[in-house]
């Protein structure tokens, strides 16, 4: 079996067939100020009296908050109305938020082996712990505060095989946009896309959360990582016990890709498509001039991302022409930052630092782009208008380029920095 036939099967508490459909019970359902409320209203308008299972429930406002308007605060409001009416105690407010896919791991909330549901398309992020975690409807999670139960097809897989190892500057992020632009943004729709390899041990937990949160850009339902020393070590810090867990070798895969991190370099996705890459070699020669850069998102939003900004943002100062806008991920992470000194480097060099949130990622707040405006962003979608103005563009890139562009005000290779 496959990783996502094993999770499944051993949910199912039976041997599952690929393309077969399942109603099952998850560990655990996600929702945001965007789209719980969304669910909340359903859950009443077919009759939902108490939540199915409270304790499974997670509800986080990351999108819009802290409240940008009054129309995103009154969907933060029937959120936490609805938790204290209800008993949900998983509801991370303000000061003790972060962003949903950066949180719900650090917190332990989800783990290696769960079933997770998410009224989130990023959902997937939490596959590199070895877990089958999707997006969602509002109505299914609807569904699930009333029944406690999702349906769900077994998806077809796609293996992933990786060797070598990263060069300098080069990170996950580079090895995932390159990922999807062989696949496509639909080569993967309604396949998990399973890592394997020897280059698997090479990546480590920050950077598998950033591949698999960008499965659902090649139309992936969830990205799989095995269980392995680095997701047994990583759980342990949290208390909780795993054990390993692997595809069985003689798993059946719709199709495989061997990749070679020796062969990559830093990449640069151009609008509009996550799919259309370019080496940072040939993108730097165009010398795209630049207006913001945002380091952040459910993507690159971690310790590590903040780590590799501030080694090439240090003794340095952002260009008079590019705003910085550096988000952490959490408030552990921001945490963590400031005692590693990296928000004072970030200061320094003229960035603006923000409490967590999704913001700019979605063209919500925090960095929202006028018409005409350029960004380079550690996010992880750069369709027309993702981040703002019909008119204006979005380039995707690692903490690494994003942060030797602001700097140099245009595109730019970090190892030249």
């Amino acid at each position: 079996m496959t990783l996502a036939e094993k999770i499944l099967s051993k949910k199912a508490g039976r041997k599952v067939e690929t393309g077969e459909f399942l109603l099952l019970e998850p560990d655990v359902a996600l929702a945001n100020d965007i789209t719980a409320p969304l669910a909340i209203k359903k859950f009443k308008e077919y009759g939902g009296k108490r939540v199915k299972y409270p304790d499974r429930v997670v509800l986080v406002p990351d999108h819009f908050t802290p409240n940008k308007d009054i129309k995103s605060a009154m969907q933060v409001k029937m959120m936490r109305e609805f938790a204290r009416e209800q008993g949900i105690e998983k509801f991370f407010e303000i000061g003790r938020m972060g962003i949903e896919h950066v949180l719900l791991p650090e917190e332990g909330i989800v783990k290696s082996g769960d079933l997770v549901v998410g009224a989130d398309s990023h959902t997937c992020t939490y596959g590199a712990l070895g877990s089958f975690a999707t997006g969602v409807g509002s109505t299914d999670i609807a569904g699930f505060y009333l029944i406690g139960k999702v349906w769900l097809r077994v998806p077809e897989s796609i293996k992933v095989t990786l060797y070598g190892k990263f060069n300098e500057m080069v990170t996950a992020k580079d090895l995932v946009l390159k990922l999807i632009s062989i696949l496509g943004v639909d080569g993967a729709n309604y396949k998990a896309i399973e890592f394997s390899g020897p280059g698997v041990k090479e990546i480590s937990m920050d950077g598998r959360f950033t591949i698999s949160n960008m499965a659902i850009e090649a139309g992936g339902k969830t990205g799989l990582f095995p269980v392995d020393e680095t997701t047994i070590a990583y759980e342990k810090e949290r208390g909780i016990e795993v054990e390993e867990m692997y595809p069985d070798e003689d798993a059946e895969y719709v199709k495989e890709v061997e990749m070679n991190l020796s062969e990559l370099e830093p990449q640069v996705a151009y609008p509009f498509l996550p799919s259309n890459t370019k080496d940072i070699s040939e993108a730097e020669k165009e010398r795209i001039k630049i207006d913001q850069v945002v380091i952040g998102s459910c993507t690159n939003g971690r310790i590590e991302d903040l780590r590799l900004a501030a080694q090439i943002l240090k003794g340095r100062t952002v260009s008079p022409n590019v705003r910085c806008i550096i988000i952490p991920g959490s408030q552990k992470v921001y945490k963590q930052a400031l005692k590693e000194g990296l928000i004072d480097i970030f200061l320094d060099a003229g960035c603006a630092v923000s409490t967590p949130t999704c913001g700019p990622c979605l063209g919500g707040h925090m960095g929202v782009l006028a018409e005409g405006e350029i960004a380079v962003s550690t996010t992880n979608r750069n369709f027309v208008g993702r981040m703002g103005h019909p008119n204006s563009k979005v380039f995707l890139a690692s903490p690494a380029v994003a942060a030797a562009s602001a700097v140099k005000g245009y595109i730019a290779d970090p190892r030249k920095l």
